[in-house]
């Protein structure tokens, strides 16, 4: 396995493989996504499915977040009522 992989074409396959998928697994798995709460090969790819989307959401809302930031505005608040009272979310 050593001599495969420091043979010139292993080593641009691995490459590619840190920059396609695997830094999004571990991103997934950094933010709290450890285990399967369904049972069954459908409930569970409908729940990474569910969990690749949340993913993509936040980094579209930081992008977002960041760009708004960069051009010296500040974000408005959102509000949230819980129980009658507002909330402020930042």
């Amino acid at each position: 396995m050593i001599e495969k992989m420091q043979q010139e074409t292993s080593k641009q396959i691995y490459k590619k493989r840190k920059q396609i998928v695997e830094p999004v697994f571990g991103q997934i798995k950094n933010s709290g996504f450890r285990q399967f709460h369904l049972r069954g090969f459908k409930k569970a790819q409908g729940e990474f499915s569910l969990v690749c989307a949340v993913h993509n959401i936040k980094k579209v809302v930081r992008a977002v977040l960041s760009k708004i930031v960069d051009l010296g505005m500040k974000p408005v608040p959102q509000k949230r009522i819980v129980k009658g009272r507002k909330i402020l979310l930042h």
